[in-house]
């Protein structure tokens, strides 16, 4: 099995801290190994947080990431912090969830990539956010996200 070269990486086997907002976070990245193979790769942020813009409450939401990777894969724990950097950050639903995917989409230039982002109700009402790069390509297995329709999660 050939080694991937880590080396570049400034966050993995090292203290790093908490980037105080998503614009700060350092999002890395490794050669993908099995680039040229339609498999997915699946990220689960099951306590995802962000702040209301308006009026500084929390935001709380289940957030799935798949993706087809290029030549690249996100290094997980680059991820894990930029993820994080949302706690203290102002946004509205829709605008977290899109960031998200537009910064990965930067990064790594995946085959497919697609994001849910399924949002705890505020004033009674889940918010729940879609988006993808466009089709998956033939072929791929993409399974369900498993996160089931709003019924009172939890």
């Amino acid at each position: 099995m050939a080694k991937t070269d880590v080396s570049g990486l400034t966050q993995l086997g090292a203290k790093a801290e908490m980037p105080k907002s998503p614009e700060e976070a350092i999002l890395e990245k490794v050669p993908a190994s099995n680039s040229g193979l339609n498999y997915v790769v699946r990220f689960t942020a099951p306590e995802f947080t962000s702040l209301c813009p308006l009026t500084g409450q929390p935001d709380f939401a289940h957030i799935v990431i798949d993706y087809i990777p290029g030549e690249w894969l996100v290094e997980s724990k680059s991820l894990k912090l930029f993820l994080h950097s949302f706690r203290n950050h102002g946004a509205f639903h829709e605008d977290c969830t899109i960031e998200i995917a537009k910064r990965l989409v930067d990064l790594l230039n995946p085959v497919w990539l697609r994001i849910g982002a399924y949002w705890y109700p505020r004033g009674g009402i889940p918010i729940d956010v879609f988006w993808q790069t466009g089709s998956a390509p033939e072929g791929a297995w993409i399974p369900d996200q498993g996160v089931a329709p709003y019924r009172g999660r939890g």
